[in-house]
């Protein structure tokens, strides 16, 4: 045997999406203010909170703060139901326009093979049957007048 050596070739390497490498620039920028914002706006709560809990702030600064916050929630609340509501028309329009009719095309496709089956039943099996029926009420016959051997 010579030193013939085969070198295997190795399959490139298929470039990897952005998802497998990580998130883009654009998208690391992006979640970078956001969470600069969110700091933000928890640095600024407890700060307010801070200069409320002071003994010589008045009860109704306290009151109008509150107020204030719970208006904040109200309206956040208020845009998660609305992205609730879109999300449930989504659902509803892809069950009314794609998943009905494949089910409709599933129920007629089970209709036609049970047609089918009972088709075959009918004409096919029911027919061999009766045949092997006959076949063997002459085997059997044959066999009491001891014609043929059991």
């Amino acid at each position: 045997m010579e030193g013939n050596t085969q070198e295997i070739a190795k399959a490139p390497s298929p470039t990897p999406s952005p998802t497998e490498k990580g998130m883009s620039p654009e998208d690391r920028r992006r979640l970078a203010f956001l969470i600069a914002g969110v700091v933000l706006f928890l640095g600024l709560i407890i700060i307010a909170v801070y200069f409320l809990m002071q003994p010589a702030t008045p009860t109704d600064k306290i009151r109008d703060v509150f107020i204030i916050f719970m208006a904040l929630e109200s309206l956040v609340i208020g845009i998660a139901l609305v992205i609730l509501m879109v999300q449930l028309a989504t659902l509803i329009n892809l069950l009314q326009n794609e998943i009905k009719p494949i089910l409709d095309s599933t129920n007629e496709t089970v209709n036609t093979i049970r047609g089918t089956a009972t088709f075959l039943s009918d004409n096919l099996a029911e027919p061999v049957i009766k045949l092997n029926e006959y076949l063997a009420g002459i085997k059997r016959l044959l066999e009491l007048f001891r014609l043929i051997k059991k």
